[in-house]
């Protein structure tokens, strides 16, 4: 254990999108490390924390290079710091992943790997994904789940991703938790595992 803490690698975080999320990231990294390295072990990371406001401008412009060019200059940024691996906060940002793959020498771990990860070892064939509409209708995540890990994927309805994307945007990622919004959800995920979803993958905020 005392090699491990030496040889401790430091994580490169791209936050702040949003700021709530990454919080989150934040406590459940350092709880993790804390859980194997025990005592008052922590984390050794660097942070970027971004403006979501304009990325997301950007986002709804479908100016998604200039998104790249950000997230890029983020993670290299983290590199040049001596991050060891970079790691995203975000769900829909990982759109422009070969922007930053194509900026770093270090790894970049998709968030999309480690959730197909998990299915497989559950057994899981047939996953329902919920997230932002970039997210779901893009084709960018669904894709990676398919052709990595042979993972068949569910979407909600046209109308129940806008509503998603809704909660997500505008009550979510500003810290707002509706009892209405959570009953939503609630019905949508009972959609998706009428259409054979054994799994429900949350793939945001």
């Amino acid at each position: 254990m005392e090699s491990v803490k030496r040889n401790q690698k430091t994580i490169g975080i791209i936050g702040g999108v949003s700021w709530e999320s990454t919080a989150l990231y934040y406590k459940l990294i350092n709880e993790s490390v804390r859980d194997y390295l025990g005592g008052i072990s922590s984390a050794k990371l660097f942070m970027s924390s971004l403006n979501y406001e304009p990325i997301v401008a950007l986002e709804r412009q479908g100016k998604w290079d200039q998104v790249g060019e950000i997230l890029a200059a983020t993670a290299k940024t983290l590199e040049d710091a001596g991050a060891d691996f970079i790691i995203l906060c975000c769900n829909t940002l990982h759109k422009v992943t070969s922007y930053i793959e194509a900026c770093i020498s270090v790894p970049f771990l998709h968030i999309a790997d480690a959730a197909g990860k998990v299915a497989v070892e559950k057994g899981i064939q047939k996953i329902g994904l919920l997230g932002t509409q970039f997210t779901v209708e893009d084709g960018f995540y669904a894709s990676r789940l398919k052709n990595k890990f042979r993972l068949d994927v569910v979407i909600p309805t046209q109308s129940d991703r806008k509503l998603i994307d809704d909660i997500i945007y505008n009550e979510l990622c500003q810290g707002k938790v509706l009892f209405s919004s959570k009953a939503d959800v609630i019905r949508i995920m009972q959609l998706l595992q009428k259409d054979g979803a054994e799994a429900i993958l949350l793939g945001c905020t």
